[in-house]
């Protein structure tokens, strides 16, 4: 007898066989939406949809330098996100090339002085003056408003470009910098989400799907204030107290992206230096006092602090200013754990550490950091961005961290280096203008109409009104200098224009017509020595036939013999067609009692060109002498 169980298992059995789909159905269900990321993503590529994330582009077929466009993966709200200084380096690093790369926020970046006045800048000047015979690469870029997220994600790209050494100085920005615990621009405090957004930043679906967010939380939400300095603008969670839980996940966000950060640079053999920080101690009251059951107010610390200083207690009121800036629940000065952190990873790493802290504090009044190395807050003056890079410098050398080539005794090395450092009074009003609308905003104080500041600016003059439009963003910095290298050689001002181009020059190395037309300029309003100058940048950037023809020219007016035949020579080299040249080289050999040489240099000029003047007689005399 049948057993109708039996039978009922059958038609279960059956009709799972009948429905049961095959694996290939399974394996297209997962493959559609990777085909359809996949396609999306070419697509957007196709039509360029978004910035470009490519860390390195090319300034010059041969020349790299970081994207501008590279900050925006860090920027999600913000207009106008800053950029680096826009230094360049060589695709394929020369054998005689020293290279550092320097990373950070606004301090390391040279804010106010920005492009051209960051320690950067100083640096590079003293390596090659001790190291004429390597190429210098000072690579800075740092950028404002960014932490210790941005250091990261920019190392595995600077890896790749063969440092000789990186330089750190960061932590200031780590609170309010974009994507840090307490920042408009955030992705939440969880490292691992945001170190992972910033990876897959690289692709274009990414930012499609960041840019629907925006335009969706636009609808239900007013837009972020979008006047206003950057620093008034990045701060989000504004007041954060000392160790609150917020302000553990800063300290917990700078420890751990350092620590990766150092790991791979020690993974890759480089040498890292790194620094404490500094900051305007006695002359910044803290931005804002809270109350707290555990301890005492920012204000009222501050206040012993500076009786005790009053009373000459200078240890005492140096630890009280330092406990006040601790205390200050707005948090654009790093904490004193940031450097104790610092520190430790210098002993952990065997990483060399800078005490720039100490070493402002050396160089200030009453031993504690003030207005007088500080501008503001907490970036340094010209002077004090000078003082870092020869600190950095020093402990280059210290450390054995400098270029191979062969080493120049320079005694007055300082005033060399301030004889190299090319900074016009154009940027020292930008620098000045910058800081008045900084302090003319919150947190320093209630924000000021536009009326106000202008009446503050006192601008009179056209350099003022560059300088302001340089600020504003409606011209670039280059075009300010230029406008104002046009103005003084209208006005004759010819040591004010050669300034300017200088400025230029040590900028933008990669413009060609930066060099020779302003030379040429010179050259034929008889201002010899500041031609000399522009040529020798020429020399060292990019020789040709024009710069080396003049360089030797001028040598040769100077009775610098030895460097009036090598340029010559060289001239030739380059072009061998130019009479002026073999007619002054001829006359160098003549001088150097050459006078075979100086005989068939003055006949090959005859030969091109036998009307070129005084070349005639110049044969007649060599001939004289060489029959006798």
């Amino acid at each position: 007898m049948k057993n109708p169980n039996n039978k009922q298992k059958n038609k279960s059995s059956a009709k799972k066989e009948k429905t049961a789909a095959p694996i290939w159905f399974y394996v297209i269900l997962v493959l559609i939406p990777v085909i359809f990321l996949v396609l999306l993503e070419l697509g957007l590529r196709i039509f360029n949809y978004g910035y470009d994330f490519t860390q390195w582009i090319k300034a010059t077929d041969t020349e790299y330098a970081l994207n501008p466009d590279f900050t925006h993966r860090y920027f999600f709200t913000t207009k106008n996100v800053p950029y680096s200084n826009g230094n360049i380096f060589d695709i394929e690093k020369k054998s005689n090339a020293f290279r550092v790369f320097i990373l950070g926020g606004s301090s390391a970046a040279g804010y106010p002085f920005t492009p051209n006045g960051d320690f950067g800048r100083y640096l590079k000047k003293y390596l090659e003056a001790v190291y004429p015979q390597n190429k210098i690469e000072v690579v800075n870029l740092a950028i404002t408003a960014v932490n210790s997220y941005t250091i990261r994600d920019l190392v595995p790209g600077v890896l790749e470009q063969k440092p000789d050494l990186i330089i750190i100085y960061a932590g200031h920005n780590e609170y309010y910098g974009a994507l840090g615990v307490g920042s408009m621009e955030s992705l939440g405090t969880n490292r691992f989400i945001v170190n992972l957004v910033l990876k897959l930043n690289e692709f274009k679906t990414t930012q499609l799907v960041r840019n629907f967010l925006k335009w969706v939380s636009g609808l239900f939400a007013s837009s972020h204030k979008s006047s206003g300095t950057l620093m008034s603008r990045m701060a989000k969670d504004q007041l954060i107290k000392l160790d609150s839980d917020v302000y553990e996940k800063g300290v917990e966000q700078f420890r751990d992206n350092m620590k990766d950060i150092l790991d791979m640079t020690r993974d890759a053999g480089v040498p890292v230096i790194l620094s404490t920080l500094t900051c305007n101690l006695k002359d910044q009251p803290p931005f804002v006092s809270v109350i707290s059951k555990t301890f005492p107010s920012a204000d009222n610390v501050y206040n012993q602090a500076e009786d005790a200083l009053k009373l000459r207690e200078l240890n005492k009121a140096d630890s009280l200013f330092r406990f006040a800036k601790d205390l200050d629940a707005l948090r654009f000065r790093a904490p004193e754990k940031y450097s104790q952190i610092i520190n430790s990873f210098g002993r952990e790493y065997h990483y060399p550490v800078v005490n720039i802290d100490s070493v402002f504090e050396v160089n200030s009044a009453d031993s504690i950091t003030g207005a007088g190395l500080m501008t503001d807050h907490l970036h340094p003056t010209l002077a004090g961005y000078k003082l870092m890079a020869k600190s950095f410098f020093e402990s280059m050398e210290r450390r054995h961290l400098v270029p191979k080539g062969p080493q120049v005794l320079v005694i007055h090395l300082d005033a060399k280096v301030d004889y190299e450092f090319h900074f016009t009074p154009l940027d020292s009003t930008i620098g000045r203008y910058r800081i008045i609308l900084l302090k003319n905003d919150w947190p320093f104080t209630t924000p000021k109409s536009t009326e106000y500041i202008r009446q503050k600016l006192d601008m009179k003059s056209r350099m003022d009104t560059l300088a302001m439009k340089v600020i504003e963003s409606q011209i670039p910095w280059e075009q300010a200098h230029r406008m104002m290298a046009d103005k003084y050689l209208k006005d004759d001002n010819l040591n004010l224009f050669t300034e300017e181009m200088l400025d230029l020059i040590d900028q933008f190395p990669i413009i060609d017509r930066y060099y020779n037309p302003s030379a040429e300029i010179l050259i034929e309003r008889k201002q010899y020595d500041l031609a000399y100058k522009i040529l020798l940048k020429k020399y060292e950037y990019k020789p040709d036939a024009f710069s080396t023809k003049w360089l030797g020219i001028i040598a040769l007016s100077r009775k610098d013999l030895g460097n009036a035949v090598k340029y010559l020579n060289q001239s030739v080299d380059f072009s061998a067609t130019d009479p002026q040249v073999l007619f002054n080289l001829a006359g160098a050999y003549a001088l150097q009692n050459k006078f075979d040489e100086a005989l068939n240099t003055i006949n090959r000029c005859i030969k091109i060109d036998p009307e070129f003047p005084g070349a005639s007689g110049l044969k007649k005399q060599l001939t004289t002498i060489i029959k006798k």
